[in-house]
């Protein structure tokens, strides 16, 4: 297993070339056998085809949206394929594994493990004291989750968590059964990933989404594609990208990693992506240090207004400025202000590709900027993403063709909660509505997003914590302080598919309550979710469910509801769990833009949700223009001999979701507790290729956190910076280490300092 000097047997864990293309034949290849092995052929054959297609069911992975005319026999991408796989395994996790598996050993187990036993069957609960979950019935689950909420001194003593999986009926029931019941917890996992866009968009153009439609980037002439990796976390989007370029456009990737997806795709439902070399993607590749966005926006922006100085009326487009903006004179004048040492030393580009991409940004005529939490989870992610849409702004890129901002939500519905109502701050327009509809009194105070949320509970302050979907403790940053605020709680609720983490950190009393999956037949009808680019559409699953015990996330709402508020509430509850449409036509009156819900869902694409900015160039801020924002320049120092860390994704999961140890395109097989460093970096360090190091984080506040046994693998990564997975690196981000505003966990732009292990490299110490 190890060799000497704490070097890796290459038996175990392999290192070979980067990628320099993505998808091609091999994912469709990886995409089967994953199929075939957790499915079985007949399920596979059943279950793939309807996948994203109008008559089947949303893709329960990224949230990427589907085309609006005809779509693709395969309307899916291998990531997408995976998902589906773990999700319509015929492997189950019976009332006999737990019988077999205490809650101390199934500790001991990896991510990866616990999610290959399969599919939960039915209700299970850990009792006080108790070393095994064993089986509960629905009813008296029920009635103890009743029992706790029912025995709170206050509402708020509540947290209610959702994953961006649920759907819209489901969160929308969530929500109202929180309200209901006195409290507006209601974090979700947007906390942690795009709330930063969400605030600054708020703020600049005055909704917190993106403005662009899938034809918009389609007929961009330009692309910026900053701090995202599609290849591995969204990859339908390549087919995108690659019909822009072969529409004219030029694409600019912005990335401290050479990402494969960004470099050229094969793909395999075309002939040039199967007997061709596909199609080159990236027309130039800045290769940013990590939390250097906001000087390189800063960059190209002075570089713009030098051009316009040089051929007036050539390059801002004066009039939208004029007409539809907000404070351009001071921000004129911070953006001319300038000191072109420091920004090369914040990027680590140099001032001719910096050149090169102003005059490429001049010259567009329809500019889409896309960006993902390469962006948002830095301290300073708000005002670099407020950076960037001063750029589309002077350009007037907002509420026209081919143009806008793109952030790109990660998760299935992840927008589409938001909507709906889970948020801890909703505004005051959404809660009168909801209070009308329903004859309630919503609560007006400010509930606890994500990170708040785990303050709170490792404060003793939360009772019960109820989880629909996803998988919290892994989630979350400060592994070893969310566990603990968890077990804090008198009870803990999951509400799942299938075994994770999350449900061996627990409250007094645990719940595990088995769900439907998006692949599965619900009595109850069809569900609907919103994907990236706002548009509402229908998911029905096809597949018998798993288990005859399992409920689906609005039944369980709803009966939750039930046993805890009563018969005098005034919601219709019986009604909303026999029947969506009914919670659809609730949501159509409550919720804007919903108007007419079940009748325009039903249509053949769904129906867009209204947008302001993009539809009539109409901006609902304060001002009732888009706002030019003045932002300081920051960036992370670095102190000598350190690196700066980002946590990301192998090729091989989704979020916390585990399926193989295989990072095909960064050429990395069998293991996930590696961490990526350049190969001059390892020299000045006095490191080596394959050596085994313990990763330290470094906080200003004199604090340390410690992750041990990292294999370390020679990577092009930028110099200074350093890359590895997560949730395995979770612990080394701070519960208070988040973004200014936006209180996402900054787990982008982490300082650490590589040290030679003391034991040997193992896969899960």
């Amino acid at each position: 297993m190890r060799g000497p000097d704490g070097e890796i047997d290459e038996a175990e864990l392999r290192v070979g070339e980067v990628h320099d293309h993505a998808a091609g034949m091999t994912a469709v290849g990886v995409s089967l056998k994953r199929a075939y092995e957790q499915m079985g052929v007949a399920r596979t054959v059943m279950t793939l085809p309807l996948l994203n297609q109008r008559h089947g069911f949303d893709c329960p992975g990224c949230a990427w949206p589907e085309s609006q005319g005809r779509r693709k026999p395969a309307e899916f991408c291998e990531n997408g394929a995976k998902a589906v796989a773990e999700e319509a395994t015929t492997r189950r996790v019976t009332r006999e594994f737990f019988a077999a598996h205490p809650i101390a050993e199934l500790a001991t187990k990896t991510d990866y493990w616990l999610g290959q036993q399969g599919r939960l069957t039915e209700p299970m609960v850990l009792r006080p004291g108790g070393t095994h979950y064993e089986p509960i019935s629905w009813e008296a689950a029920f009635a103890l989750m009743a029992g706790e909420l029912n025995a709170m001194t206050s509402p708020d003593e509540a947290l209610f968590y959702t994953s961006g999986r649920t759907s819209n009926e489901a969160a929308f029931l969530y929500q109202l059964f929180g309200r209901s019941l006195g409290t507006n917890n209601l974090p979700d996992c947007s906390n942690m990933c795009h709330e930063s866009s969400g605030a600054a968009l708020t703020e600049t153009i005055g909704i917190g989404k993106g403005s662009v439609s899938l034809a918009d980037l389609h007929g961009a002439d330009l692309i910026l594609v900053v701090g995202q990796n599609p290849g591995t976390n969204h990859p339908r989007m390549l087919s995108a990208l690659e019909e822009a370029k072969r529409g004219g456009a030029s694409i600019i990737s912005v990335n401290p990693l050479p990402e494969a997806g960004l470099m050229r795709f094969k793909d395999p439902q075309g002939v040039r992506g199967v007997l061709g070399g596909g199609t080159a993607l990236t027309d130039v590749f800045c290769q940013i240090r990590l939390g250097g966005d906001l000087a390189f926006f800063k960059a190209i922006a002075a570089r713009l207004f030098a051009l316009e100085e040089q051929a007036p009326g050539t390059v801002l487009d004066r009039e939208f400025l004029d007409r539809h903006t907000h404070g351009f004179d001071p921000y004129r004048v911070q953006a001319r202000d300038v000191d072109e040492k420091e920004l090369l030393a914040a990027t680590g580009l140099t001032s001719e590709l910096l050149d090169e991409v102003a005059v490429r940004f001049a010259r567009a005529e329809r500019i889409v900027l896309c960006w993902a939490m390469g962006l948002t989870q830095h301290k300073h992610s708000v005002p670099t993403i407020r950076k960037a849409v001063n750029l589309l702004l002077l350009r007037g890129m907002i509420g026209k063709p081919g143009a806008g901002v793109c952030p790109v939500r990660g998760h299935s519905n992840v927008q589409g909660d938001r909507t709906m109502g889970i948020c801890e701050k909703m505004p005051e327009s959404f809660l009168a509505a909801l209070d009308a509809e329903f004859g309630i009194t919503s609560p007006r105070k400010h509930g606890y997003d994500t990170v708040d949320g785990i303050r709170a509970m490792a404060r003793g302050e939360i009772r019960v914590f109820m989880g629909m979907g996803g998988n919290f403790a892994r989630a979350t940053p400060d592994t070893q302080v969310t566990e603990a605020a968890l077990r804090r709680c008198l009870l803990t609720v999951q509400v799942s598919t299938k075994l994770n983490r999350s449900h061996l950190a627990t409250g007094d009393t645990a719940l595990i309550l088995p769900t439907l999956g998006r692949t599965e037949r619900d009595p109850s009808g069809f569900v609907t979710v919103e994907d990236s680019m706002s548009v509402v559409h229908r998911s029905r699953g096809r597949l018998r469910p798993a288990s005859g015990h399992l409920l689906s996330e609005p039944v369980i709402v709803c009966r939750l509801a039930r046993a805890t508020l009563g018969a005098g509430h005034p919601g219709p509850w019986e009604e909303f769990e026999t029947g969506y449409d009914r919670v659809r036509e609730a949501i159509a009156r409550v919720v804007p833009g919903c108007e007419d819900y079940n009748t325009r869902v039903r249509g053949r694409n769904g129906f867009v949700l209204p947008h302001p900015p993009r539809d009539s160039r109409e901006f609902p801020t304060t001002t009732g223009k888009a706002h030019l924002t003045v932002n300081e320049l920051t960036y992370p120092r670095v102190p000598e001999g350190r690196l700066l860390l980002q946590t990301l994704r192998s090729h091989d999961q989704y979020n916390t979701t585990i399926y193989g140890l295989s990072d095909r395109y960064r050429g990395i097989e069998n293991a996930r507790r590696v961490v990526m460093v350049h190969p001059g970096d390892l020299g000045q360090l006095g490191l080596r290729d394959g050596q085994t190091v313990d990763l330290v984080s470094e906080w200003t506040d004199g604090t340390e956190r410690r992750v041990t046994a990292f294999r370390v693998v020679a990577y092009p990564t930028a110099r200074g910076c350093a890359a590895a997975y997560y949730p395995e690196t979770n612990p080394l981000v701070p519960l208070d280490s988040v973004a200014d505003t936006s209180n996402t966990p900054a787990s982008k732009s982490v300082v650490v300092r590589l040290e030679p292990a003391a034991g040997p490299f193992r896969e899960n110490p």
